[in-house]
Order: C-alpha cells, then structure tokens, then sequence
C-alpha cells in the first residue's frame, strides 16, 4: 500500500513538472514600457503582426493610464488592419473610442475605421477576379463612408481630413456605379422593370457621378424594349443635353475595360 502511494505521488510530481515545463516564460517581464513598444513597433515593420499584437497588449497593461498605453491601443488596431483581422481592428478601435473619447488621436481613430471598411471592400481575391469596387456588396462601404464623414466633420484640419474626402467621393461614386450595375444586370437579362427601377434610383440618390451616364443609357434602351416611345424619347433628350458627346449614344454599352475604373490606389 506505501509503495503505491508513493508511486502515485511520484507520478504526480512528474505531471506537475511537466505541466510547469509547457508554460511559456516571459520573456518581457523585466523590459520597460519603452522597450515593449520599441520591440512591438519592430515587429510590426517587418510585418509579423501576428507577434506585434500580443506585445501591443502587454504594453497596455504595462503602462496603463499613460499616453503610451493609448498609443499601444491604437497601434495594436492598425496591426489588427495590415494583417486582414476587420472584426479585432474594429472592436479595438471601438474600445480605444469608448475610453478615451477626448483623446487628440481620435482623428486617426475614425481614419482608420473607414480604412478598415474600406479596403474590406476590395476583397482579398478581387485582384485575381478583377471584381469592381461596385460589383460587391455595399455595406462596408457605407460604413466606411461615415467614418470618414465624422472625420471630416469633427476634425476639417486634421492631417487625414484631405485624404479622407478623396476616398468619400470614390466611395459614393463606387455606391452609384453600384445601383447601375445592377440596373445593367437586369438589362441584359430582359427584366427591364427591374432595370429602369435601379437606373432611377441612382438618378434620384446621386448627384455630378459619371455613373448617371449610363443610367439614363440604360432608361432609354429599357424604355425601347417595352415599347415606351415617349419615355424612351425624354430619357433620350435627358442623355444628350446632359451628355452631349455621350458614347452611350453611338457605340452602345462600353467593354469592360482592362483596368477597373475605380483603381486609383
């Protein structure tokens, strides 16, 4: 009976040891606040995000209460952003917003929602399919627009303010190609009802984009297909006082082109 007890206790060291053999040390225990961040920053420049995040945390904590644990939230975000992670960039953001509401960085804060949302847009394969900006789907799109509207609204000088305007107007842009689009979807596959509804609905919710071209293009042929002469007639005279040099008028729907029209970036 001794020996057996004495076999389990030693079994159970052996468990303990390796249990106590698996954890990680620390390796950050005895560093300052400064060399975290230095080291974080370091990481994240090589690009190892995946290292900079958890270095990113550790100085908040480290430095709680202190601008430098602000800055940590913030570059843990931009980690979060340059490593794909939307849901960890956004809620970070969030967190950092909810925290620290007067904070000078908050300018940067909303910047970098709408880049999140923004390049979310893209799509990780889109430079494989060559997918449009205005071909996927809008939500984060619209997200990203509002960020950068509070941006420019809250904050008209700050340093992101021009940049951000920039990519507002390629955003709305990017949401009235989107209704035409659709408008040109249903077009070719003879649901002119459909058609004519999207071509109108860009027109009635866009000003001043080059989409509208096409949205009226659109009105005239659907108007032709059922037979709507007077229709077709005013959508037609619409187009060429509107866009009086018009290829729509000539050549009909243009190609797709090699580039996307939106690639600016």
């Amino acid at each position: 009976m001794l020996r057996a007890k004495l076999s389990c206790a030693a079994g159970l060291s052996m468990l303990l040891l390796a249990a106590c053999s698996t954890v990680e040390e620390d390796k950050t225990a005895a560093w300052s606040p400064n060399r975290i961040h230095a080291e974080a920053r370091e990481e994240m420049n090589a690009g190892a995000y995946d290292k900079a995040v958890p270095l990113f945390e550790k100085l908040e904590g480290r430095a709680a209460g202190t601008p430098l644990a602000q800055q940590a939230q913030l570059e843990k975000a931009y980690a979060h952003y340059k490593a794909g992670e939307q849901a960890q960039a956004m809620a970070t953001l969030d967190r950092f917003m909810k925290l620290h509401p007067a904070s000078p960085a908050i300018d940067y804060a909303l910047y970098l929602k709408g880049l999140v949302n923004f390049n979310d847009n893209l799509g990780l394969f889109s430079f494989i399919s060559r997918q449009d900006l205005s071909e996927r789907d809008q939500k984060a799109a619209k997200e990203s627009f509002e960020s950068f509207r509070e941006l420019v609204t809250r904050f008209p000088e700050s340093r992101y303010a021009p940049d951000a305007r920039t990519r507002m107007t390629y955003i709305v842009n990017s949401l009235a190609q989107y209704e035409v689009h659709v408008a040109r979807y249903y077009y070719t596959r003879g649901a002119y009802v459909a058609a004519i509804n999207r071509a109108q609905a860009a027109l009635a919710d866009y000003r001043e984009v080059p989409a509208l071209e096409e949205a009226l293009f659109i009105l005239v042929r659907s108007y032709d297909a059922l037979g709507m002469a007077q229709l077709r007639d005013d959508s037609r005279r619409v187009l060429e006082k509107t866009y009086p040099d018009s290829e729509y008028l000539t050549r009909g729907f243009k190609a797709r082109e090699a580039e996307p029209w939106w690639k600016f970036w």
